[in-house]
């Protein structure tokens, strides 16, 4: 009996083959976003680049003027300069006759503010002051604004022309009073308190 060749079943045509090329054409793709991904990912920034958050502002300490240090004088008591410039930050139980006054202010994005003031005592009276430049009032506020973009004043006085232009958008007709028809009495009201009432 003559034998009929065998036919092998091409790689198709098996149960799992099409499963096979599908893996296989998923694993390439896989593999070739990740190698797009990582060479996009040193061209372009990221997201934390773009995205920071926020940080909130972080003030410790006292904030001491140039108008308060110069109310010191050589001589005054404790209590005194406690009530011009506050609670010291630091004392130390070594150091009883020294007050420190630190400020630190941190804002995102602007440097580190930080300004130190110490005080010596010889008992209970002031002896000496040793600062670092310390900012006036104005000069501290002004810093802390960050809004101000110039240190220009706005102008605040209009010119002619912009009064004229007001006068002129602004100007109503006079009311015309109406007469009040003849013959009708005015009208009386009664009193809101009545007097000799006792309280």
């Amino acid at each position: 009996m003559p034998s009929t060749p065998s036919v092998e079943p091409s790689f198709l045509a098996r149960p799992n083959g099409w499963r096979r090329i599908l893996a296989a054409l998923g694993l390439l793709g896989v593999a070739a976003s990740q190698l797009a991904c990582s060479s996009l990912g040193d061209k372009l920034p990221g997201v934390t680049s773009i995205v920071t958050p926020y940080k909130i502002d972080i003030q410790q300490g006292n904030v001491v003027t140039s108008e308060q240090a110069k109310a010191l004088q050589p001589g005054m008591p404790r209590s005194q300069v406690r009530d011009i410039l506050g609670s010291p930050l630091l004392t130390s139980v070594f150091h009883a006759d020294r007050w420190d006054y630190v400020f630190t202010f941190q804002r995102q994005g602007l440097p580190l503010q930080q300004r130190k003031l110490a005080l010596f005592f010889k008992g209970e009276v002031l002896e000496r002051v040793e600062s670092d430049a310390l900012p006036s009032e104005a000069e501290f506020v002004s810093s802390l604004d960050v809004r101000r973009t110039s240190d220009k004043p706005p102008v605040l006085q209009a010119t002619e022309e912009q009064l004229k232009a007001f006068q002129a958008r602004n100007a109503a007709p006079a009311p015309t009073a109406t007469p009040a028809p003849a013959g009708t009495a005015p009208v009386a009201y009664p009193p809101l308190e009545t007097t000799g009432a006792g309280r």
